[in-house]
């Protein structure tokens, strides 16, 4: 078993940044891919960037590209999104998951085991 804590949502102006952090316990964390996903009202859950067992596999969705950086640290058992001149459309509650495995990160929510509660991120225009 995994529990996932996210932290660092809030509300920021757009073209603003926020970095936000997801603490796992229970346990051995390096052995699993970490990803962020993100729920906006009214629309589908949907995959916002993964990483791999050890850092060395990252992939995004289009939309957050060269804006959005997932980066982890297995020491610390924390995977984490820097997220760089965000947007209205950026507004969702955020999601950490993981995932087990060593291969690449999955890109699907049916792939990830275990979720965070989600933390609240509002980018005003």
């Amino acid at each position: 078993q995994v529990q996932l804590v996210e932290s660092g949502g809030g509300l920021v102006q757009a073209g603003g940044s926020l970095r936000l952090s997801c603490a796992a316990s229970g346990h051995t964390f390096r052995w699993y891919a970490g990803g962020w996903f993100r729920q906006a009202p009214g629309k589908e859950r949907e995959f916002v960037a993964g990483v791999n067992w050890n850092g060395g596999s990252t992939q995004y969705t289009n939309p957050v590209k060269g804006r959005f950086t997932i980066s982890r640290d297995n020491a610390k058992s924390t995977v984490y999104l820097q997220m760089n001149s965000l947007r209205p459309e950026d507004t969702a509650i955020y999601y950490c998951a993981a995932a087990v495995g060593l291969g690449n990160p999955p890109n699907h929510f049916n792939d990830y085991d275990y979720w965070g509660q989600g933390t609240q991120v509002t980018v005003s225009s």
